[in-house]
């Protein structure tokens, strides 16, 4: 517009100027006509792009091509479309690259392995599909809510220090004078979760987790509690929850909270960075919280544990359609002070943990599933003895000793038909016997359950579990407890 502007004042300029000299004349009038001629030219032009600006625009059919996943059982991974903005087709976005674990579909009561971050911040097994995400409009984010209500009803045929979760280390030796059975109903185990993920401009998947229940607080409390809440970007983890050292797909699975006393499963705040090793094959490299629990062959004031490095873990895993091995090792600095003088020493250990399928029915398998560790120094990941004060003990002499430990466990998934599943788990933890100890330590747990579980549809499950666990202290006094538990439980998504 500005160019016929111009033009049209250098017309009238032509057109009205008296100045010009009469031999001039016809080299001027050809120059108007010249320009009178642009004018017209630059005029269709415009008329030309105001009608190609006013036909309705032709819909497009956007499809976003998959990418195969990596294994043939797996699902494609969901894709995110974002809608309309300011009249303009964003294209369709898609999360990750499509990967999925191949571990067979399972189900799960705890849900702990869809929770627990993976590389490339695959589909977990127990839910290969990823569903019940919504996309949050005019963004590349899609984000879903999950978590359970879950009611357990629970009678003790004898006394335990922890009626909402089957402790075997809290079984009191010697059984006390009223041993009597005890009926308990609780809802701690509810959980809400948050899962949010959304591509990056890295060309890496963004996922933050969160998630929380109500095990804050005493016996009986319904305290909120963080279970996680972390962030990764690609294979960089940052945050808090499952530990490196843990492996959440060798988990049994079963309505008891607590699981197994020899199951390592802690959750601390760590970084992690996974490294894929091949196809199948990945290593994780980590530093987490550290912290030492000590205890003293002789009562000292101010004794208190002291931290000064992470715990540094090395995790290296394979994965196939058969099942997986994970192969784990921690390595720790133990030490202590009492304000007059301090002590360090070394400690760490290693597991192997693992899955293998032994059968099919339907699009669900018969999983046998195994954990075995063994270390100095690492009582607080165990299960069992976590919080007890058994990492090292200070002996006569000053000097802080590791103590050693080790837990094992295994557990078998029997598909009755596809609504059908049982479990049977029986797991070993054990801290040697020590003269700097007292008599009432812990030495040794032994935990057995069976369960019957039934999902009608994939959001309920209902099940009864029987539970026996026996506590064998430092002096070999021994105490059992037999437990009957029953749950009803609710799923947000599955």
């Amino acid at each position: 517009m500005g160019r016929m502007k111009c033009l049209s004042g250098l017309l009238m300029l032509a057109a009205l100027s008296p100045a010009y000299a009469q031999d001039d004349t016809h080299k001027l009038q050809q120059e108007v006509d010249d320009l009178q001629a642009t004018v017209k030219e630059l005029q269709a032009e415009v008329k030309e792009l105001k009608a190609g600006q006013a036909k309705p625009a032709q819909p497009a059919a956007i499809a976003a091509t998959p990418t195969p996943p990596r294994s043939t059982t797996a699902a494609t991974t969901p894709t995110a479309t974002l809608t309309q903005t300011s009249n303009k087709q964003v294209n369709p976005v898609q999360l990750g690259d499509a990967q999925h674990s191949p571990l067979p579909p399972q189900q799960s009561v705890s849900e702990n392995a869809d929770s627990a971050s993976r590389i490339d911040n695959e589909a977990p097994p127990t839910d290969p599909d990823l569903k019940g995400f919504i996309q949050i409009p005019g963004t590349a984010t899609i984000v879903r809510v999950g978590g359970y209500a879950k009611l357990d009803m629970i009678y003790d045929t004898s006394s335990i220090g922890t009626p909402d979760a089957f402790v075997t280390s809290a079984i009191p030796v010697p059984a006390p004078h009223d041993n009597s059975g005890n009926f308990n109903m609780q809802a701690r185990q509810t959980r809400f979760s948050l899962d949010i993920r959304r591509p990056t401009i890295f060309d890496e998947t963004m996922r933050f987790y969160f998630e929380n229940d109500f095990y804050g607080g005493g016996n009986g409390a319904y305290g909120f509690r963080l279970r996680q809440a972390y962030g990764q970007l690609g294979n960089t983890y940052a945050g808090f929850g499952w530990s490196a050292f843990a492996d959440t797909d060798a988990l049994p699975d079963t309505l008891d909270f607590e699981g197994p006393g020899g199951a390592i499963a802690p959750r601390q705040a760590g970084i992690h960075q996974f490294i894929r090793l091949g196809e199948n094959s990945s290593l994780t490299v980590a530093a987490e919280q550290p912290s030492s629990e000590v205890s003293a062959y002789e009562p000292i004031s101010n004794l208190r544990g002291t931290q000064h490095m992470p715990d540094l873990i090395l995790a290296a895993r394979t994965e196939h359609d058969w099942g997986h091995l994970q192969l784990g090792g921690v390595l720790r600095q133990l030490g202590y002070s009492d304000d007059e003088q301090n002590r360090r020493v070394l400690g760490g250990g290693a597991q192997l943990t693992g899955s293998f399928k032994t059968g099919t029915f339907s699009s669900y398998s018969d999983l046998l599933m195994f954990g075995a560790n063994w270390g100095k120094g690492i009582a607080r990941y165990l299960a069992d003895t976590g919080g007890l004060g058994l990492d090292a003990v200070v002996g006569p002499d000053g000097r802080l000793y590791a103590l050693t430990g080790w837990g094992t466990y295994a557990a078998y998934t029997h598909y009755w038909s596809s609504n059908w599943r049982s479990n049977l788990v029986y797991g070993v933890a054990r801290i040697q016997q020590s003269p700097w100890l007292t008599t009432s330590d812990f030495h040794q747990s032994n935990y057995g359950a069976a369960n019957l579980l039934w999902s009608p549809v994939a959001t309920l499950t209902v099940g009864l579990e029987l539970l026996h666990g026996r506590l064998l202290e430092q002096n070999n006094r021994y105490n059992d407890d037999t437990r009957i538990q029953g749950s009803l439980q609710y799923s947000f998504i599955k």
